[in-house]
């Protein structure tokens, strides 16, 4: 009774000798607030975050394209989640991540097998020289004790690994919807360029048409035909030029939403698009918990620290125990049950000469922890990086689309009234020429500054993790 005492306290002392150490977070300097909302450029405070304090929400808002009110885009951001391939794979490889969990989990329990068995030789030694037939038909038992947490470590690797690949899933869907946005908003002004070049065809034709009846009646030199014709030859070249951007972004958006090239149909125009979602209600510290790629980093760091804990207990001695039970005999035509077969028994194996092979694989082993620990970081560092930047791109983006506004309704005017001066014989075709280029500028600027704001809000999106925080 005390050897079963003995044995039960070494057994609880040596279980509690998990090997490798638990997760502990990464310490990360998060600035207290983004450098562009303050109002003069000053330092910034900054505070060292243990992650490991952080909850982990990633709780993005998958419907925000909503926000923008535009059917045509409702449908093209629900087809491309359900159809998209990128978006597939991300699905699989969780579905991959989960079988891997369970691989790791019946690792826990003892492993049952079948086995049978044909011999023949000499087995009794009390009949020297006599051959004998053994036969064995029965059923094996080997269990793994995890004195080390070998076993543990790997489960808790799976784990970590199916978490981070549920996460990267959330985070291929974010940037799928922020790209389908963007590619939508770029063909709504390919589309819109397309239509203001017609225009400007149509309107330098019609010119040159005049144009060349006031030469016929002696009004207008040759140079004003010549001047005239190669503008409208000009105006000609940007309209295919525009035809090919908006075929050539159908198909990137087909390509997104995982169907062949096809027309894609649009909605409202870029200048009818809302952008109704706040996007700046949030902290430096929320893309720590928000933005699903950092927590998908963070867990990839846990199942790397989690292999170190691995190869540290590969080192060490298994403890196993083993049981057959079974039926033996010496004629394969006559198993009975009068002859069972029995044995229970335990098993201690370890390394004792690998010459430094095991020692080098925690070395390696570590060394994959500080590569995850700094692809974390950099995720980081990238996310504040790619908000701060479209903060100030969305905030100079008002003011250049306030100024282009006024711009186009001025170069318009002056375009129309410089076409009656000049028909009225008051100012030269040069002036009139320049009033042409300069409204078609100013148009084709506003167009390009829309989709611009329009794009920025899309990224940011993606910046965030879906949006200020939801808890």
């Amino acid at each position: 009774m005390r050897k079963l005492l003995y044995i039960a306290i070494a057994v609880l002392l040596l279980g509690a000798c998990k090997a490798g150490k638990p997760y502990q977070g990464a310490d990360v300097l998060v600035p207290e607030q983004f450098k562009a909302d303050l109002p003069e450029p000053e330092k910034i405070q900054a505070d060292t975050v243990n992650t490991d304090s952080l909850p982990k929400i990633g709780n993005a808002n998958i419907l925000w394209w909503e926000s923008f009110d535009d059917p045509v885009l409702m449908d093209l951001i629900q087809n491309a989640l359900i159809y998209n391939r990128n978006a597939l794979i991300a699905s699989e490889r969780i579905m991959q991540a989960r079988y891997a969990l369970k691989i790791q989990n019946a690792n826990f329990l003892p492993m049952v097998g079948a086995q049978g068995s044909a011999e023949r030789g000499n087995f009794l030694f009390n009949q020297i020289g006599q051959v004998n037939e053994l036969f064995i038909l029965g059923s094996g038992v080997n269990w793994e004790l995890d004195f080390w947490g070998r076993i543990r470590n790997l489960s808790d690797a799976a784990r970590f690994n199916l978490l981070s690949s549920e996460y990267g899933l959330q985070s291929i869907q974010i940037s799928l919807v922020s790209d389908v946005a963007s590619t939508y908003f770029s063909l709504l002004q390919a589309r819109e360029e397309y239509e203001i070049a017609q225009r400007n065809l149509a309107l330098r034709d019609s010119m040159h048409q005049i144009i060349q009846l006031r030469f016929d009646k002696g009004i207008v030199p040759q140079t004003d035909v010549d001047q005239s014709q190669i503008l409208k030859a000009i105006a000609a070249g940007s309209v295919p030029k525009f035809k090919r951007k908006t075929v050539q972004l159908e198909n990137a958006l087909s390509f997104l939403i995982g169907v062949n090239p096809m027309q894609i149909e649009t909605g409202k125009p870029l200048d009818e698009q809302k952008l109704s979602m706040d996007l700046t209600g949030f902290s430096p510290a929320d893309l720590l918990i928000n933005r699903p790629d950092i927590i998908a980093a963070e867990y990839t760091l846990m199942s790397q620290n989690s292999q170190v804990g691995v190869a540290k207990a590969n080192r060490l001695p298994t403890i196993s125990l083993n049981a057959t039970l079974g039926i033996i005999s010496d004629d394969i035509t006559n198993f009975s049950l009068k002859n069972p077969l029995w044995n229970l028994g335990g098993q201690l194996a370890g390394p004792l000469f690998f010459w430094g092979q095991l020692r080098r694989q925690v070395d390696i082993a570590q060394s994959q922890q500080y590569q995850a620990l700094f692809a974390y970081e950099n995720t980081v560092l990238n996310a504040f990086r790619e908000v701060e930047d479209l903060k100030i791109e969305i905030s100079t983006l008002m003011e250049e689309i306030s100024i282009a506004e006024e711009r186009k309704a001025s170069a318009l005017n002056a375009q129309f009234l410089s076409g009656e001066r000049y028909t009225q014989g008051i100012t030269s075709y040069l002036e009139f020429l320049e009033s042409q280029r300069q409204a078609f500028d100013a148009e084709l600027e506003l167009v390009q500054l829309q989709q611009q704001l329009l794009s920025a809000h899309a990224r940011m999106y993606r910046a965030t993790g879906g949006g200020p925080v939801v808890q």
